[in-house]
């Protein structure tokens, strides 16, 4: 599996998936394309131009423009150009952090669960405009906020809303509250904005068990491009993807991204008595930012993935 980035300017990898780490140390072993990516923070260039700025052969330059898209630090786009198609380049991401220390020490485990974007047990206050597409088709009416309550809504592969909260609730099997090491949550997500604009900020906030992580200022709702996963009978002039965010909360605090978010901590979820572990994901219609969510399910957007929640736990407690 091949590490994907986008506008979420970050990857994040781990020891413990080399299948992700690898292919972009690769890309990074060689100063050639360390330049190709310097190059590519201006602005975007195809595989002819790149090859001149470097004073390489064409043949050369489109080598290392693969290696380097294979590892997901760039995207390159096929179009037409005066003497036939050519490969537009643009970087995708500004950071890259690799954790060479296993994710899951001596005595614990992890314990990985998705859920689909439409499965959702509540929708509160949910205001146009919103709506819901599955795979093949639209799912109820257009910016009515009784269609996410449609039977249908399971089914869901993108939904969008101007504000309003979605909880999801998680059975954790057998695990124990006192077994829980950590929680990590994952989900493409966006602004959503009427067509779509990059530069289209919203205040997304995200709660665990009631208590608030914090909120995350989306940049925007991209649609410059063609989502990777999206069908073809999508419009191109509406939103296509979102950025692949991850909150990890711990006994020292919340992350996302890898950088400190919120002082959360484990602690303070009370995981203790609870059948499930919920998450609200929502705009609170008085936020400064009123941006609107874009949610993004496995075969819409660029990240086959719905939303995600990672259970680290010590598989050598149990509670009596």
């Amino acid at each position: 599996m091949q590490p994907i980035a986008d506008e979420s300017k970050h990857i994040s990898l781990s020891i413990s998936h080399p299948e992700c780490l690898c292919p972009v140390a690769k890309a990074l072993s060689s100063p050639m394309r360390v330049k190709m990516l310097g190059l590519l923070c201006a602005r975007s260039m195809n595989v002819n131009e790149l090859a001149e700025a470097l004073s390489m052969p064409v043949s050369t330059a489109a080598l290392n423009v693969r290696q380097l898209e294979e590892a997901g630090l760039i995207a390159a786009d096929i179009q037409p150009g005066i003497r036939g198609a050519m490969k537009l380049c643009s970087r995708r991401v500004e950071t890259v952090s690799m954790s060479l220390s296993p994710e899951a020490e001596d005595g614990e485990s992890a314990l990985t669960l998705h859920l689909p974007i439409g499965s959702y047990a509540i929708a509160e206050g949910v205001e146009p405009e919103c709506g819901m597409v599955s795979e093949h088709a639209w799912i109820g009416e257009s910016n009515a906020p009784h269609t996410f309550y449609h039977p249908d809504r399971i089914r869901a592969q993108m939904l969008w809303f101007h504000a309003g909260t979605l909880e999801y609730r998680f059975s954790l099997g057998d695990i124990a509250p006192g077994q829980v090491e950590w929680l990590e949550l994952s989900m493409e997500l966006s602004s959503n904005a009427p067509l779509y604009r990059s530069d289209f900020k919203s205040d997304i906030f995200i709660a665990v068990n009631g208590t608030e992580l914090g909120t995350w200022v989306s940049p925007g709702d991209y649609g410059s491009r063609r989502g990777r996963l999206n069908p073809s009978w999508w419009s191109d002039t509406s939103s296509q993807f979102g950025l692949l965010k991850t909150w990890r909360i711990d006994r020292d605090g919340c992350q996302l991204d890898g950088e400190p978010f919120s002082p959360v901590t484990l602690e303070s979820l009370a995981l203790a008595g609870c059948d499930y572990v919920s998450l609200r994901i929502g705009v609170h219609p008085d936020a400064e930012h009123v941006g609107g969510l874009n949610l993004f399910g496995e075969k819409f957007g660029d990240f086959a993935q719905a939303i995600v929640l990672r259970v680290g736990y010590d598989s050598g407690t149990k509670e009596g």
